[in-house]
């Protein structure tokens, strides 16, 4: 089947090349549409096109069925060139219900293609997406200005699958691969990627199997034999650097990250945690490498997860534990122990729409403050940032090296833009990833042949590490102050004030060997655009956007929010006009103004959704003229 869909003449239709295209497919959460934009984007990448992803889907997990809060949807952007975002506006919107046409419709641009699932306009589930009249109607004008392509794909795919064995109402889970294969004759996708994917998953369901694939076929032959457009539509691969590309996500690459880190560290890894939208993913991936020696613990509850991850990192693991914003609240107390141990723990945090539940399910950046002030007591601790999805990978490794050289807790960023968006990423050569190094404690440190626990590294006022069982580096551990390197109990207050003074240099220190902050863009620019984290590529795509409107920008975006690399003050005073673009209300903004005493302009959205490159590059347009 694979060979007859490969060679079938996708008729005389003419074909538009395009250096760009934005698709969304859009339905029901049970209809398949994270499935369907997942192959389609995996075959864009072996295919060779660059590419950024955007899933959106609601929090429940099966929302109710033709209803505005159950509509899920996938966007990618491809090109034939380096992109840095899913695209702000859709060139072409698959509609599987009314719902999914009247939640995504606003964001088609005019002119644009819509391809719509006729069967499923009845009044039913019009009544449910809020329409008084049919859109489809002949009558109606409120599809006018798009490109509409109607297909009946309940009923074609019932057809198609015949003779597959699915029976019932399966027999319309295979619409997303109906939808896929026409999707693959009007943008010219190989198909080749999808079928080997879909014998390889249902390996031993060979009826659903023959049903996808009978559905796919049927889709891209819907295409060749309707001739459904008047043109079909084509990207060029990308000029990519050489090597060999795997399409990954932000949470998939963490966990690779993690697993490298550990490697490198020669120690095992254990992830402790409990299951949190949209970090789940980083102990599902994790969990299926034991033959790296990764240990994953999926506890109770999430005190008990960051609990034996304090447990885990006092015998000598690389150790991690990873939630979103309520339970990165919940784990505090437990994280402000392991900062008084000064033991090295990473503790990831995928941010999402807050407060409480919140959006568990959209992208937000308001944890930033939380990170860096949310525990009892002084206790600053290093903040780094993930900003593409890719990225993670190194920023894994870099918070491990982080935490053992310092001996410290660290905290890593993501949020859900990174943790579920995905691009292609140059598989790094193993062998380059520099060793981390580890100085466990071997024999007692003291003059009198016993150990002192806070004797610390004259370098890096890092304590040593001694793992339980090694014969005379028995010593206290607690929550209570710790005496200046003997390490007993103490309640003197000059110790205190010493010793809390040097768990903050220790970690304000670390500034001295981190990257100094990156500018890219004009060397005399009026501007500066400043962002962390998932913020990276909107702005820097709204940087390309202002300068080829003849403005002179610079960008540059914060992996190192504490401490921050020692040149951001020198940066900062180099421009007179800075925009701070953040999901949040503006906590970066109050960052830079309280530590540099400089009046940035902040740009803050919380939506639940990335920023637009519109958004960024009108406000540069603002402010520069």
């Amino acid at each position: 089947m694979a060979d007859e869909i490969a060679t079938a003449d996708p008729t005389s239709t003419p074909t538009e090349e395009l250096e760009k295209l934005v698709i969304r497919f859009a339905g029901d959460s049970g209809d398949g549409m994270q499935l369907a934009g997942s192959r389609f984007t995996d075959a864009s990448a072996l295919f060779g096109n660059d590419l950024a992803t955007l899933p959106s889907f609601p929090a429940e997990i099966r929302a109710p069925a033709g209803t505005l809060p159950g509509v899920s949807s996938f966007q990618v952007q491809i090109a034939d060139f380096d992109i840095l975002t899913a695209g702000d506006a859709p060139d072409c919107l698959v509609a599987m219900n009314p719902a999914a046409l009247m939640k995504n419709l606003k964001d088609l641009r005019q002119g644009g293609t819509l391809i719509i699932n006729t069967d499923t306009f009845e009044e039913r589930n019009l009544a449910k997406a809020g329409y008084e009249s049919n859109p489809l109607d002949e009558d109606s004008d409120l599809l006018k200005g798009y490109r509409v392509i109607k297909v009946p794909m309940d009923e074609l795919t019932k057809e198609a699958v015949k003779g597959s064995g699915v029976s019932g109402r399966n027999v319309l889970r295979s619409k997303n691969f109906f939808a896929l294969g026409l999707m693959a004759w009007l943008f010219h996708r190989p198909t080749e990627p999808t079928l080997e994917w879909v014998d390889k998953k249902f390996a031993k369901l060979p009826e659903v199997a023959e049903a996808n694939k009978s559905a796919f076929q049927a889709g891209y032959t819907f295409g060749v034999a309707t001739e459904a457009t008047k043109n079909t539509f084509a990207v060029k691969p990308a000029a990519l650097r050489d090597g060999t590309y795997t399409n990954v996500n932000g949470n998939t690459a963490l966990a690779w990250g993690l697993i490298a880190a550990a490697r490198k560290a020669d120690l095992p890894l254990f992830y402790g945690t409990y299951p949190i939208t949209p970090a789940s993913d980083v102990l599902h991936e994790l969990s299926r490498h034991k033959n790296f020696g990764v240990r994953t613990f999926q506890a109770e509850d999430e005190i008990a997860g960051v609990g034996t991850t304090i447990g885990a990192a006092f015998a000598g693991n690389l150790a991690v534990t990873g939630s979103s914003g309520p339970g990165i609240a919940l784990k505090s107390e437990a994280i402000s122990l392991a900062f008084m141990l000064e033991l090295p723990m990473i503790v990831i945090n995928v941010q999402r729409g807050g407060p409480s539940t919140g959006l568990p399910t959209k992208p937000e950046q308001s944890d930033l403050l939380f990170s860096l002030y949310g525990r009892h007591g002084e206790a600053p601790l290093p903040v780094l940032a993930i900003p593409s999805p890719s990225a993670a990978f190194e920023m894994a490794i870099e918070a491990a090296r982080v935490a053992i050289k310092y001996m410290t807790p660290v905290i890593l960023l993501s949020d859900n833009y990174v943790a579920n968006g995905s691009e292609p990423w140059l598989l790094p050569d193993v062998d380059s990833i520099p060793e981390i190094e580890v100085e466990f404690a071997t024999k007692p440190n003291g003059p009198d042949g016993s150990f002192l626990p806070y004797m610390r590294n004259i370098d890096t006022f890092a304590r040593p590490w001694a793992v339980p069982g090694t014969p005379g580096l028995e010593h206290r551990v607690g929550g209570l102050e710790k005496e200046s390197i003997s390490g007993n109990v103490s309640y003197d207050p000059a110790n205190h004030q010493l010793m809390t003074d040097t768990r903050a240099w220790k970690v304000a220190n670390i500034a001295n060997d981190i990257p100094p902050l990156e500018v890219d863009g004009d060397e005399d620019a009026e501007i500066l655009v400043l962002g962390w984290g998932s913020t990276f590529g909107s702005v820097r795509a709204a940087a390309r956007r202002a300068r080829n409107d003849g403005v002179k920008v610079a960008t540059a975006n914060l992996r190192y929010l504490h401490p921050m690399p020692r040149n951001v003050d020198e940066v900062l005073r180099s421009y007179d006009k800075i925009l701070i673009p953040e999901l949040n209300t503006g906590q970066l903004l109050k960052l830079i103004r309280a530590e540099f005493l400089i009046d940035a302009v902040g740009l803050n959205k919380v939506a639940g959704e990335p920023f637009k490159v519109t958004e960024i590059s009108e406000k540069i347009m603002e402010m520069v003229k």
